[in-house]
């Protein structure tokens, strides 16, 4: 079962910054879980919300600022403890680096509350420049997003991102439209959720796991990843779980 870094090391470093990823990468993830949205000149950017205000120092929203206008805000203020400052990066910095690194990325394509123009293609472009296109994932809450991704690289995996209710019968809706993996919220997932999917061939990642009781549920119901903030969760999931933990972990080869 792969972890995957929400928005990067987001529990102990500021979310969605370069530090973060790169601290996650340090603590041992197989992936990282980032969002990107568009700038006014549209410039793909790695940020949560469609404002700036929670996570730096600024106000107002991501799309009416030009990548030099967002630049100069401090993402490091949602974490003042433990940076003085970071800029909010572009998608191309964070593919520049990634490329070295053996690290899987889920990419969330940001249009669910706002739609922005070309942002699937724009953020593909930067994804095969830099010859990442065997190590990425697609997802979005906004469905019309990644089947459009699926239409413009049907060789990049995409998954359907969804909140605490989820979908009915998800395996089936998934493996419809081409998406290769359902990206639910642990707090509305049951084991039969995951076996129709996987049913389905539909793989599943599940978000946001910060406890035990729900690293341990992944594990017994055979979910292929799990995206947490917290990169001690497998350690202390381990240790909970005594001899034996690991294999259990491993046993999970749909992959």
């Amino acid at each position: 079962m792969k972890i995957f870094a929400h928005r990067g090391y987001s529990e102990r470093y500021p979310e969605n910054t370069m530090l973060a990823f790169k601290k996650a990468y340090e603590a041992g993830a197989d992936g990282i879980e980032l969002d990107v949205q568009l700038t006014k000149e549209g410039t793909v950017v790695v940020i949560h919300d469609e404002r700036i205000d929670r996570t730096t120092d600024g106000t107002g929203f991501v799309r009416d600022y030009t990548y030099e206008e967002l630049s100069g805000f401090n993402a490091a203020s949602i974490r003042s403890e433990a940076a003085a400052f970071e800029r909010i990066p572009t998608f191309e910095e964070y593919c520049r680096w990634v490329k070295g690194t053996p690290l899987i990325t889920n990419v969330e394509l940001k249009t669910g509350v706002y739609y922005y123009e070309n942002i699937e293609e724009k953020t593909l472009e930067l994804v095969r420049r830099y010859g990442l296109a065997d190590r990425i994932i697609f997802s979005s809450f906004n469905h019309l997003s990644v089947v459009k991704m699926k239409e413009l690289a049907p060789e990049i995996p995409c998954g359907a991102l969804v909140e605490k209710e989820g979908i009915g019968n998800a395996g089936f809706y998934c493996s419809r439209f081409g998406l290769e993996y359902y990206h639910p919220d642990i707090h509305g997932l049951d084991e039969a959720v995951v076996k129709e999917c996987r049913d389905k061939g539909v793989r599943v990642n599940v978000w946001t796991v910060n406890d035990l009781e729900g690293m341990d549920r992944c594990v017994r119901w055979g979910c292929n990843g799990l995206i947490t903030n917290d990169l001690k969760l497998p350690d202390r999931w381990r240790k909970a779980k005594g001899a034996g933990a690991e294999e259990e972990k491993n046993k999970i080869t749909y992959l």
